[in-house]
């Protein structure tokens, strides 16, 4: 099967890159299954009821996320309305939300979806890779397709969770720093990986934020209100090939699109 997973989606921009290149994709690629991380898709933190109902509508099966999800303080009204809305699956016991999904994909066939967050020059919460273990045992009792979504800073971190779960998982891609790297391959046992899928909004940007305001805090110190920017719209991700039968990845291929200007 074909699952697509689309990078950060970042604001305004990122929800229009979506809207008018996923339909383009779902058609030329023959998409089982779309997986987006959408943590910064309300103005860049966080996510509202209303959005995440539009990007459901956009044909996006499963909404991933990472720190921001909190951003915005309604998401603790709502989160649990949405199985197919996970929040890192290492946070404390008792914190709102789930943290991993099984949804079924257009062909039929049970994937598991896992979120995880780092904790290198991230917040000190429970360790992602005995989470990992647990929540892969708990899915692989319904399905042998697993994807996870490990939202983390560090490349050592997230190479380090990819080689502890190559076999175990289907896939483990890396979201966060909103730099798609080029680093996408198979691990040994079958896993597919990449260090960071991408981001999905304006290029002209400082990932994905206007560039002034984030040039000015770094030349003064002095915190600022951040804005999502606007041009240069791409939508990346990650194109996975799965053998349903083994639940392994047999090809990844990463996703580059560019919005074009006279798109509506």
């Amino acid at each position: 099967m074909n699952i697509l997973f689309i990078g950060d989606i970042m604001g305004k921009p990122g929800r229009r890159a979506v809207r008018e290149l996923l339909p383009g994709l779902l058609e030329k690629r023959e998409i089982d299954l779309v997986i987006a991380n959408c943590e910064n898709a309300a103005g860049g933190f966080g996510v509202t009821r209303d959005i995440v109902e539009e990007l459901f509508s956009d044909n996006i099966d499963v909404l991933t996320s990472g720190n921001h999800i909190w951003d915005k303080k309604e998401i603790e009204s709502f989160i649990e309305d949405y199985r197919n809305l996970i929040r890192p699956a290492n946070y404390p016991k008792g914190v709102r939300g789930f943290g991993s999904t099984i949804t079924v994909g257009r062909s039929g066939t049970l994937v598991g979806v896992l979120n995880l967050m780092g904790r290198v020059f991230m917040r000190d919460i429970d360790c992602p890779f005995r989470a990992a273990q647990r929540e892969i045992a708990i899915l692989k009792e319904r399905t042998k397709i697993v994807i996870v979504d490990f939202h983390a800073e560090a490349t050592s971190e997230k190479q380090a969770l990819g080689w502890f779960l190559d076999g175990e998982a289907s896939a483990v891609l890396g979201t966060h720093t909103h730099v798609q790297t080029a680093d996408e391959r198979i691990l040994s046992k079958g896993t597919g990986f990449i260090t960071d899928a991408g981001m999905t909004g304006p290029f002209d940007s400082i990932i994905g934020n206007e560039k002034s305001r984030v040039i000015e805090r770094f030349l003064t110190g002095v915190p600022n209100k951040f804005e999502v920017a606007r041009g240069d719209v791409f939508l990346q991700g990650v194109l996975l090939k799965i053998d349903s039968a083994t639940g392994m990845s047999t090809a990844i291929e990463r996703i580059n699109l560019k919005l074009d200007r006279n798109h509506s």
